[in-house]
């Protein structure tokens, strides 16, 4: 279904692009900092599901309405970055530390989840980046256009799930080990907070 010279050219690149941090990865470490490794791990599996739901878009043309619909995309970019800056909020103002049964305070594991798959849904530049990244690496000679998208796309979400649940897990064994000092877990809410923030502005600064 795919061009296997396409495909492993695609899977050095992909392999690239998930191991360099980005939005995604840095969102996961402040989840896992702020709520430990399953709810770091959880945040990944979210943002996974997301980036399935971009590829089938993408496979279906219907992401091609961002580059030819600006409003759309400001609005959902703003929506995004609102979405952000109401995380950052509430990661300042959590003020414990630990929870009653000594794991880390923070997001629930659903919550987690849906944190995270939101946080890319509402993230416009991520459509963009498929409608730009994965035709690279489709042949239309041999057909199934749509096929060759979503083999591309799920292979680049297990990818990305792999080193983002690393990530996720590696971070939240982190600060289960710093919060045992109230100071230090005091200061994970707060860095948590500031990378949300930075998120925020960041989507919000650069229109494209």
């Amino acid at each position: 279904m795919v061009d296997t010279s396409l495909y492993a050219a695609f899977l050095v690149a992909a392999f690239v692009l998930c191991v360099t941090p980005g939005p995604d990865m840095m969102f996961i470490v402040a989840m896992g900092g702020r709520g430990g490794s399953a709810a770091g791990v959880r945040a990944a599996c979210g943002v996974a599901c997301a980036m399935l739901v971009h590829t089938v878009a993408a496979a279906l043309g219907l992401s091609a309405l961002f580059a030819t619909l600006p409003l759309l995309y400001h609005l959902l970019r703003w929506a995004g970055a609102g979405y952000l800056l109401y995380l950052a909020v509430k990661a300042f103002r959590d003020r414990s530390p630990l929870a009653v049964d000594g794991r880390p305070a923070g997001p629930g594991l659903r919550r987690a989840f849906w944190q995270g798959a939101v946080t890319n849904l509402l993230n416009p530049k991520v459509i963009l980046f498929d409608i730009a990244f994965l035709p690279q690496f489709v042949n239309p000679h041999l057909g199934h256009v749509a096929g060759q998208f979503l083999v591309l796309g799920v292979t680049l979400t297990v990818m990305g799930l792999t080193v983002d649940g690393t990530v996720g897990l590696l971070s939240g064994r982190l600060s289960a080990l710093l919060r045992r000092s109230e100071r230090v877990g005091r200061a994970l809410n707060v860095f948590s907070g500031t990378v949300f923030a930075g998120l925020a502005v960041r989507l919000a600064a650069t229109p494209k």
